[in-house]
């Protein structure tokens, strides 16, 4: 009992803490499993020939899946059980990435992805509630949560480590291999630890607003992706077109339904709706620069994927060391304090990345991410912390899935969208040598910079070396024009964060009613145990 005469929450103990640790890894997969491709695109890229928008494809049909059904998937748990709805899409998991690494053309992998992706959507949903209900002490889920929300965007950070790693002794399958043990685990260790949970007055899964929300999202990448790598034509306006007015009729049901699949009126909550932009916008940027750093360290500077992995893990011990701090400063300033000055400094660091060149150092390359990573490493964990406390306890639900669907949602468009913008700034920018005009290599050269590698290495003489130097010049061209896309991003995004998270007080401070974290109003500290 405290001393207001309420029964005090229970303390988890050490089987509660391996139960975290069992769901953070798997947490941690659906993210690395995104970037983790990332230093693997060139070798196959070579090894599949797959043209441009087949390589982007393959990089993102991922998280779209994942984003699109994420909310589904979290119902699906609230109806038949978190935990075997976890355990069911952790083996289906293992299975596919089995089936990716022996992929054998690029469609049979977009396929793969798009499953596996299906499979990762149960995973976000599932492991949040379940923390929810493990953890009871409010101080011990905050805690909790930032472990959940930091193995999220960790995932994002050391994925091309790992390729790097992997790819230095094996083929570019093996990159999904890492999945099996990290499930065979959840497999093993999830049934003695995880408990069963339900929500007997869960909503039922409206499957046209699924086919609704897919319907939108895969036309307007798709026609978006298109348009960067053939120019503009009719179709791939009107694919543009398709998607958002699918986007428009989903936004409508949604405001009908009595149980929608996605509940709008979160949106309204200042703090629930700011901190899911800030979280949607934010992994975009930060999942799209990556992307591009990964190829150009590879392509430009000629590192192996090794090499390239190995130099990465500076930004990326940064990135750590960076939410570690966070942490701490967000028990004494506020959210929107800490997000903002965070993403100034990211800004920065896209301004450093918009003056690289095809022959500038490796070190101005590693400044300029370095910095973009300290800058963005709050975002991730206090959008996290922010969004179920500040969202009534009877939508924590919605909530959770909400906030997993805007960070996987916002590094595949990040993917999708910058690699758009620097797919189309390279195909206006790349010459290809007289000599080689009409040729395949022609072809190869002008849809990748990978490709392009790959060709000027069959072309003897000079022509090889012009194409291999004006593919890397021009790749170089769109990695500038998309930092600035992104330091533009990122300053809107600080201003964002101080105009609608700006009344939320500091993590440590009283938690106040339904609109998050306010300052000066009594109530226990730490974030509200809400979606217990």
């Amino acid at each position: 009992m405290d001393v207001t005469g309420n029964t005090a929450a229970p303390v988890a103990g050490r089987r509660e803490w391996m139960a975290l640790a069992v769901l953070a890894l798997p947490t941690m997969l659906t993210t690395l499993d995104i970037s983790v491709l990332f230093l693997a695109l060139p070798s196959l890229t070579g090894d599949l020939q797959a043209s441009s928008t087949q390589q982007l494809w393959i990089s993102d049909i991922y998280g779209f899946l994942i984003a699109g059904f994420l909310v589904t998937m979290g119902t699906l748990g609230d109806r038949y059980g978190r935990k075997r709805v976890l355990l069911t899409g952790g083996a289906a998991f293992g299975v596919l990435s089995l089936v990716a690494a022996a992929a054998q053309t690029p469609g049979q992998l977009i396929v793969t992805r798009a499953l596996l992706g299906v499979a990762g959507a149960t995973i976000l949903p599932s492991t949040l509630a379940l923390i929810n209900g493990i953890f009871r002490n409010p101080k011990q889920l905050g805690a909790a949560i930032g472990v959940w929300a930091s193995a999220l965007t960790a995932g994002v950070a050391i994925g091309p480590v790992v390729g790097g790693l992997l790819l230095r002794s094996f083929w570019w399958g093996s990159v999904f291999l890492i999945s099996v043990p990290v499930m065979a685990l959840l497999l093993i260790a999830g049934p003695k630890l995880l408990p069963e949970e339900k929500e007997p007055q869960a909503g039922r899964i409206d499957l046209v607003s699924v086919v609704l929300s897919l319907a939108a999202i895969l036309p307007f990448v798709y026609g978006l992706k298109e348009l960067a790598a053939m120019g503009w034509e009719a179709r791939w306006v009107l694919s543009v077109v398709a998607g958002l007015l699918f986007g428009v009729v989903f936004v409508m049901r949604q405001r009908r339904l009595a149980s929608p699949l996605v509940d709008l009126r979160l949106f309204a909550i200042p703090a629930v709706g700011g901190a899911l932009v800030l979280g949607l916008l934010s992994a975009s940027v930060q999942g799209g620069s990556e992307f591009f750093i990964a190829q150009y360290m590879q392509s430009v500077h000629g590192l192996s994927p090794l090499s390239a992995g190995l130099w990465l893990l500076i930004p990326t011990f940064a990135l750590l060391a960076g939410i570690m701090v966070s942490q701490g400063l967000a028990q004494k300033l506020k959210p929107a304090s800490i997000i903002g000055t965070g993403l100034v400094v990211s800004a920065t660091g896209m301004v450093v990345l918009t003056q690289i060149g095809a022959t500038s150092g490796l070190g101005v390359v590693l400044l300029g991410i370095t910095i973009v990573y300290v800058g963005a490493s709050p975002v991730g964990p206090l959008v996290s912390q922010l969004i179920v406390p500040a969202a009534p306890p009877e939508k924590a639900g919605s909530a959770s899935s909400l906030q997993a669907t805007s960070g996987e949602l916002g590094i595949a468009l990040g993917i999708a969208l910058l690699g758009s913008i620097g797919t189309a700034v390279y195909r206006s920018h790349i010459v290809v040598p007289d000599a080689l005009a009409g040729t395949p290599a022609a072809q190869t050269a002008h849809e990748t910079v990978g490709g392009a590698v790959a060709a000027a290495s069959q072309v003897p003489g000079a022509a090889g070396a012009t194409l291999l130097s004006s593919a890397r010049e021009a790749f170089t061209t769109g990695l500038n024009v998309t930092a600035a896309v992104c330091a533009v991003a990122f300053v809107a995004l600080a201003v964002l964060s101080v105009t609608t998270l700006g009344k939320v007080g500091p993590l440590g401070a009283h938690v106040g009613g339904e609109g998050g974290p306010q300052e000066g109003e009594g109530a226990p500290e730490g974030p509200e145990a809400a979606a217990a």
